[in-house]
């Protein structure tokens, strides 16, 4: 969590509000941005309409794409840079070539599992309008309690098998049972963890449908496609059994409520993938950076070919991180600011990273009778 004051503190409560008295800055709100102007290779500026007025937004030095991992491939490609064929179906004149461009999609798949609780301690109780009215006003008043948290208090991160180097599934623990948005909710106590399998091999694409700004771009995520994610989420559904089954839970675990004790086999399970797992919202790598034929950006989060234009967003990963996105695009975001402005990178970490010696060969360390994931 990033809370500040019983608020969710985020980028533009933490970085853009307080620039927004320096006179260089201006914000336009409610705008749509309809391309990128070019002169030849190079970026010279913005076209953006406002309240049905067109305007145009010249550069003096350079133009830089901050609309997210969906926003930034298809102003490329309303701009006429990417695929060929993309472009020619969407009915726009291309001006540079770049293949990749809406290329490489990814994004974080995750489900609910849910279990009855057996004590009357989980937020399933305090979903009466009461119990919210209380909640409600303590925060108007002091920015406290229950109203000032997310409730995803306790995370973690394990090996889905062994040969893996990095830990690729994450939790979420939240302690009650309800949907993700919050509108249904379990008749009863119970507790939930997220679960999900963080580093997918499955590509999808953003496609602009036309040469128009207000017609959404296709997108396609394909998810699951790949063997080996289907794979990971069965090493979700057993290896959160497995966790939920130790002794410490005891006093808390009831009767299985999702995916339900009858889901076992592969087949099960894939099943109930299939039709519980939603979208943790991480899309990314749509711009990827890269010195190759399919990469949009260079290291230093320039566009391949086109001067004075860069992307700075979670599009430019070339895989997605093993986490959530936001602190990752900050760091972009941070790392790119220091670039355009010049400035040396910092000295690099000596941090000791822990890793078991044995990671090659098996999925935990530690012995059975107390087991580390």
């Amino acid at each position: 969590m990033t809370v500040k004051n019983g608020r969710r503190w985020s980028t533009a409560n933490a970085y853009l509000r307080p620039a927004m008295k320096r006179p260089n800055l201006t914000v336009v709100t409610h705008a749509l941005v309809h391309k990128v102007l070019l002169e030849g290779k190079t970026a010279a500026g913005i076209r953006y309409e406002r309240k049905g007025n067109v305007q145009e937004v010249r550069a003096k030095r350079e133009v830089i794409l901050c609309a997210g991992s969906v926003g930034s491939p298809h102003l490329l490609q309303l701009s006429g840079i990417g695929s060929k064929a993309v472009l020619e179906e969407a009915g726009i004149d291309l001006q540079h070539e770049l293949p990749g461009v809406g290329e490489n999609l990814q994004d974080h798949l995750e489900f609910y599992f849910q279990f009855k609780c057996k004590q009357p301690i989980t937020l399933n109780g305090k979903l009466n309008w009461f119990s919210k009215g209380l909640i409600g006003a303590r925060w108007l008043l002091d920015r406290k309690g229950l109203g000032a948290t997310n409730h995803f208090e306790s995370c973690g991160f394990i090996r889905s098998k062994a040969g893996v180097e990095w830990p690729d599934l994450q939790y979420h623990f939240l302690p009650a049972a309800m949907r993700y948005d919050g509108r249904s909710a379990f008749d009863g106590h119970g507790f939930q963890v997220h679960i999900g399998h963080n580093k997918p091999k499955s590509r999808g694409w953003i496609r602009a449908k036309s040469a128009s700004p207000s017609d959404n771009p296709e997108i396609q995520f394909n998810y699951l496609e790949h063997e080996a994610d289907r794979e990971g989420f069965r090493d979700c559904v057993r290896l959160t059994r497995e966790i939920i089954n130790q002794p410490a839970f005891d006093p808390f675990r009831g009767d299985e409520i999702q995916p339900g004790n009858g889901v076992v086999t592969d087949a099960e399970i894939d099943a109930f993938v299939r039709s519980a797992v939603e979208s943790a919202y991480h899309p990314s790598c749509s711009c990827r950076m890269g010195s190759d034929d399919l990469a949009v950006v260079d290291p230093e989060t320039r566009v391949r070919g086109i001067a004075r234009l860069r992307v700075v967003d979670s599009s430019i990963f070339p895989t997605i991180p093993n986490g959530n996105l936001n602190s990752p695009t900050i760091m972009v975001a941070e790392k790119a600011a220091d670039i355009i402005r010049g400035k040396g990178a910092l000295s690099p970490s000596d941090a000791v990273v822990g890793m078991d010696e044995n990671w090659l060969e098996r999925q935990r360390s530690g012995s059975p009778e107390r087991v580390a994931m």
